[in-house]
């Protein structure tokens, strides 16, 4: 095992120094077992061939083909040329075409020579073509019996003959050649429970299959082996923490929750909430640092929660801070918290980058005598000039808009660690949140609050926008206010500003001054402006707010019944149910209008087809899951702990489940992995621990 691990991919025959070197740089593979965990994606049936007097019956489908070129020709000129071969076996003669790369093939079409060839037979009147075909001389077709495994490659990769067909080669001669170098790591209970094939044998069957069952076989004895270590690594770290870091134990409610719970809370706490507030006052008593995920669907009442716990810190004598992305954010949240808390003695300040510098100087003294007791902000709550004088709990607001090196300055504010809160309103599919926060806590407000009204989703294509312009006046003529949003993406922002602008441009020759007032907000206002236009649109002083998305998170706006978001198949899934969120917030029936152009991707059909069937967050976020994957919703860059070659989180949800509950009972059993039957997953763990860095008190 130890030859696999640290020998350097170019010492593999056939590979050498240049080989080694695209390999490394395009599909990071540096060692040899790194090559044993490229897997193939899919795999071609090599075991059967057929005759060309058979084509006919396979027409639409992928078939292989075994014969010799007869002949070679170049047909028409400039983009109309292609390159044509004829090909032929014992039962007749099929034409090859290419219609690029024809310079490169030709070369390669030696008349004479057996050929292997794959692809989809076309009939063209009683002719039959295979356009692009996959063609291998059978002298270099790695093995004739079974399944093909075929690879991922790039055009560097291919340029050094590393094309599937030449990765296939290596892996075949790596794997034809790892008995006894691959030792079992699971202990044989595990085997038995789940009826797994040793681990040498899942890494020579997926590479060298000779049926679909093996190929599943070692699929699912790998893709558990995955998801086990990375369950064994994020349970061990939240064990770690619960030792190890003594937080401030939080011994009394204390007279402002007292007093806030019994006389000055706006309405009645739902039951999820009543639950979540139980789950995290046990937490902040028994003396170790909470480490708790607050999941909630938009509107749920999330901030409500994270103020009483704010309330419980602050009546044991600790300050709070609460930290979120965007100013807007930060601004909303500060003035939901100073509204509620007006009635009591607690100060609450803002720190934004829009804070002069006169002002932040008696902030920070402020801060740091213990005046402030709660402090709201941006990402200028990390800066070093931020000092506390006793931090006992950071809520972190929407979380994975920040990095983990962030988070860490923040948690590094006090001598002992200060108990975290982390809040999303992106709901996270279960299996997402059993491996992204398994180290965390999870608590989940899965109750709306009462009166809150389900939002009418309306799918529109632009040549209906005279029926929308004629809901949105029905609307304002009942006293509401109504969001346009436009999408602004990186790569385009000075097409999307120019949109916006456009956009904004035909709404006012619709709905005229003085009889419609209407704000505008994008990312390239200044603070000051951008603060403005909200005001006049929060106060109700304008109808329409026509904006980028800004507004996706923190604008609440009670009397906001309509939501058009503009071009929503360019936008997420989970960003759409964002947007729908800032809507339905009072007790009137609210809408929200998904306008798109007439030419819609099948991806983009079903983001719609999603929105418009179901309010329910959870729902969405699976759907998402299945579309985009994992590492594109929660940004695992960011995470430190992924490790999966071969495991997918968005279809695997069922074996991520049984391998959280097989790290359960280990740990249980054998907390520390000392025992002599969990040797070889000591062994694995510590191997893969070495390179990771330890955010886990963070994440």
């Amino acid at each position: 095992m130890e030859y696999l691990i640290n020998t350097p991919i170019e010492y593999l025959k056939g590979v050498g120094a240049e080989r080694g070197n695209v390999l490394r740089m395009e599909a990071g593979i540096d060692k040899m077992w790194d090559l044993l965990n490229y897997f193939p994606f899919r795999y071609v049936n090599r075991s059967t061939y057929v005759k060309i007097s058979d084509l006919p019956s396979y027409e639409g489908q992928s078939i292989q083909l075994k014969g010799t070129i007869i002949g070679v020709r170049e047909i028409g000129t400039g983009r109309a040329k292609r390159l044509q071969a004829s090909f032929q076996d014992q039962s007749g003669v099929i034409d090859l075409v290419w219609f690029k790369g024809a310079k490169w093939i030709k070369n390669k079409l030696v008349p004479g020579v057996l050929f292997r060839v794959y692809g989809k037979p076309t009939r063209f009147g009683s002719n039959w073509n295979i356009a692009h075909p996959e063609i291998t001389p059978f002298e270099q077709v790695a093995h004739e019996k079974g399944l093909q495994a075929i690879y991922n490659s790039t055009d560097k990769l291919t340029k050094k003959g590393l094309h599937s067909n030449g990765i296939e080669k290596l892996t075949y001669q790596l794997a034809s050649n790892i008995l006894g170098k691959i030792p079992e790591i699971l202990p044989q209970e595990i085997i038995d429970q789940y009826k797994l094939i040793p681990r040498e044998e899942a890494y020579q069957l997926i590479h060298i299959p000779r049926n679909f069952e093996d190929v599943e076989k070692a699929q699912m004895r790998i893709k558990f082996e995955e998801l086990l270590f990375l369950q064994l690594e994020l349970l061990l770290r939240k064990n770690a923490n619960i030792e190890k870091s003594a937080g401030f134990a939080f011994g009394k409610t204390g007279e402002y929750f007292d007093e806030f719970y019994k006389n000055y809370i706006p309405f009645e706490l739902t039951n999820a909430q009543k639950r979540v507030v139980k789950e995290i006052r046990k937490d902040l008593r028994d003396g170790t640092q909470m480490n708790r995920l607050l999941q909630g669907d938009v509107g749920s009442g999330k901030t409500l929660v994270a103020l009483l716990s704010m309330l419980f810190g602050i009546g044991n004598g600790y300050q709070s801070a609460l930290m979120a992305p965007t100013e807007i954010l930060a601004q909303q949240h500060y003035k939901t918290i100073e509204e509620l808390l007006a009635p009591l003695d607690i100060k609450v300040a803002l720190l934004t980058g829009s804070v002069k510098k006169k002002a932040r100087v008696g902030l920070f003294k402020a801060l740091e005598e213990g005046e402030i007791h709660i402090l709201i902000g941006t990402h200028a709550l990390l800066e070093p000039t931020v000092k506390f004088k006793n931090l006992g709990l950071v809520v972190i607001d929407e979380q994975h808009r920040f990095g983990v090196a962030q988070r860490a300055r923040l948690w590094r504010k006090n001598t002992k660690p200060p108990h975290i809160l982390i809040m999303t309103a992106t709901p996270i599919p279960r299996t997402l949140a059993m491996t992204f926060y398994g180290d965390l806590d999870v608590s989940v407000i899965d109750e709306l609050p009462p009166g809150r009204k389900p939002i009418n989703t309306m799918h529109f294509f632009e040549k209906s926008r005279l029926k929308v312009f004629q809901l949105m006046k029905e609307e304002i003529a009942l006293g509401r206010q109504i969001y346009v949003v436009y999408p602004l993406i990186q790569e385009s922002e000075t097409m999307d500003y120019k949109n916006l602008l456009e956009g904004y441009e035909a709404i006012s020759r619709t709905f005229p001054r003085p009889e419609f007032q209407i704000s505008i907000v994008h990312g390239q206002m200044k603070a000051e402006d951008k603060a403005f236009e909200m005001d006049q649109f929060v106060e109700g002083n304008t109808h329409i707010m026509v904006a980028t998305t800004v507004i996706e998170v923190g604008v609440n706006v009670p009397n906001a019944s309509v939501m058009i978001i503009e071009s929503s198949e360019r936008f997420g899934l989970s960003q759409l149910h964002q947007l729908r969120g800032r809507v339905g917030r009072g007790a009137e029936k609210s809408y929200c209008i998904l306008m798109t152009g007439e030419k819609l991707s099948q991806e983009g059909k079903k983001r719609i087809q999603t929105m418009v069937s179901t309010n329910d967050g959870f729902k969405i976020a699976e759907v998402d899951l299945e579309i985009r994957g994992p590492g594109d919703i929660m940004g695992t860059q960011q995470s430190g702990i992924m490790n999966l070659n071969l495991a997918n989180l968005a279809t695997d949800g069922q074996l991520v489940g049984a391998a959280r509950e097989t790290a359960r009972e280990i740990l249980k059993e054998d907390p520390k992995i000392l025992l002599g039957k969990n040797r070889g997953l000591r062994i694995e763990l510590k191997r893969q621990l070495k390179s990771k860095p330890n955010w886990s008190k963070i994440s």
